[in-house]
């Protein structure tokens, strides 16, 4: 009996964390630069003398879907989308630098380039960006940075740190939902990296499928906690029928 009791609280278990990674998934589904989560299971014996035919479903590690976002053309100046595999370098909440595929920029009140959610943009330096008091900012298809105030000429004040990921240190999800590389060490900054100005990359969910999603393991979950009412039924079926020999 208790094998269907761990069989059934691990599954739904499981169903789950499934059905809390594919709602964050849709509630990201217009967030600029999103990727969407991945989540996947597999079986596993459960440890003991006399409890090897029991199983958990445990999760393994699945990563994000790569695909890039559709393209969404603003015309804003501030706004841009990396080509390729390149991210923008941002500085975390937690200090350390991560990545993210959000390229729609902005000035704060301090002059420091942000993000449009308020990280801080590094530049190729790994350093912050300061933009002059009163200034408009112009983005090249480098990353290259230039400030003009008022009628006097443009000058440079920096550019944007881009990195391309590679197979031996791909980057990993944080639980902040900015991205890091694997080896925990910053990246070496892109120079040939290139980016597209007056566009943004939108996120790379598919709502109708994540619905669909949902919908499916609403109803796994379902079946398991069934699953679970069942064995507490049989189990006191069983205890009657003991009491009754007895």
């Amino acid at each position: 009996m208790d094998r269907l009791i761990y069989t059934a609280m691990t599954g739904a278990n499981a169903a789950a964390h499934r059905q809390a990674v594919l709602s964050n998934n849709l509630a990201n589904a217009s967030t600029n630069g999103f990727r969407a989560e991945l989540s996947t299971f597999r079986a596993v014996p459960l440890r003991g003398d006399g409890a090897t035919t029991r199983v958990f479903a445990l999760e393994a590690t699945a990563g994000h879907l790569d695909t890039p976002g559709a393209a969404q053309r603003t015309g804003r100046s501030m706004d841009a989308m990396t080509t390729g595999n390149s991210w923008f370098a941002v500085q975390g909440l937690d200090g350390t630098e991560s990545y993210t595929r959000n390229g729609a920029f902005e000035v704060s009140p301090e002059g420091t380039l942000m993000t449009s959610n308020g990280l801080t943009v590094l530049s190729d330096g790994g350093s912050p960006i300061t933009v002059p008091s009163g200034a408009t900012v112009s983005l090249g298809h480098d990353g290259s940075l230039s400030a003009k105030v008022g009628g006097q000429p443009a000058n440079g004040i920096g550019r944007l740190k881009m990195i391309t990921p590679n197979a031996d240190d791909p980057l990993k999800r944080g639980a902040d939902g900015l991205f890091r590389a694997t080896s925990g060490d910053p990246l070496p900054n892109d120079g040939n990296a290139r980016l597209q100005v007056g566009v943004l990359e939108g996120s790379n969910v598919n709502p109708i499928e994540t619905m669909v999603g949902m919908i499916q393991t609403a109803r796994q979950f379902e079946t398991q906690m069934r699953l679970l009412q069942t064995a507490e039924s049989n189990d006191r079926s069983a205890g009657q029928l003991l009491g009754l020999q007895g």
